[in-house]
């Protein structure tokens, strides 16, 4: 396997972990998906994530300014799916720190660890396991910049669009493969629950 994987690399991996499930599946949210993906699932396995971490790290090195900043790059996550991406990503470009934002609970914004202060005009890479919507990684980029950093770019293994995306703006975005699984916004839309297909509840 070649140190940036392939699209169909990345898929075969996350199949063979379990990772990636096809079937008929609803979100907390009520939206229909005919593709699960939990890439947290695949990063159980050390090889597996590593050959993930670093062919993610391979293309962010690939930018030429950021590649200038790694020694001073802080490698950023939004609550703890993205962590062990963040680790890997940040081990392979050998930045400078990992840390993550958090929230207690869903009704609550996400925040920084007390005592976990973003230097003004520090240089931010956003990573994350799986990019759906953006929220959270829009989020992220918010709490990040009031507190006078600066995020140059964002890399996730798997973009994953959902039709509520956010927009994220100009900044360079990096992913090992992109998976198009087919959405519903709810059941009364979805053409397997009216095939009679049963589906599974899972979270995001």
């Amino acid at each position: 396997m070649e140190l940036v994987p392939t699209q169909d690399d990345v898929v075969t991996l996350l199949r063979r972990t379990g990772g990636l499930r096809d079937g008929h599946f609803e979100y907390a949210g009520g939206q229909h998906i005919t593709k699960y993906l939990q890439v947290a699932l695949t990063m159980r396995d050390y090889e597996v994530a590593k050959i993930l971490s670093v062919g993610l790290s391979r293309k962010v090195r690939g930018n030429t300014e950021i590649r200038a900043m790694i020694p001073e790059l802080s490698v950023v996550a939004p609550a703890t799916g993205g962590l062990p991406v963040a680790y890997g990503v940040c081990e392979a470009l050998r930045a400078r720190q990992v840390y993550w934002a958090e929230r207690e609970n869903d009704s609550e914004p996400l925040h920084f660890r007390q005592y976990l202060e973003v230097a003004p005009g520090e240089k931010v890479l956003l990573v994350d396991d799986i990019l759906r919507t953006g929220q959270k990684l829009t989020e992220v980029k918010r709490l990040v910049e009031e507190r006078g950093g600066e995020v140059v770019g964002m890399a996730v293994v798997v973009y994953q669009p959902n039709p509520n995306r956010v927009e994220l703006g100009p900044l360079p975005f990096y992913y090992l493969a992109q998976l198009n699984g087919q959405y519903y916004p709810n059941a009364a839309s979805c053409e397997l629950c009216k095939r009679g297909v049963p589906f599974e509840k899972v979270r995001l």
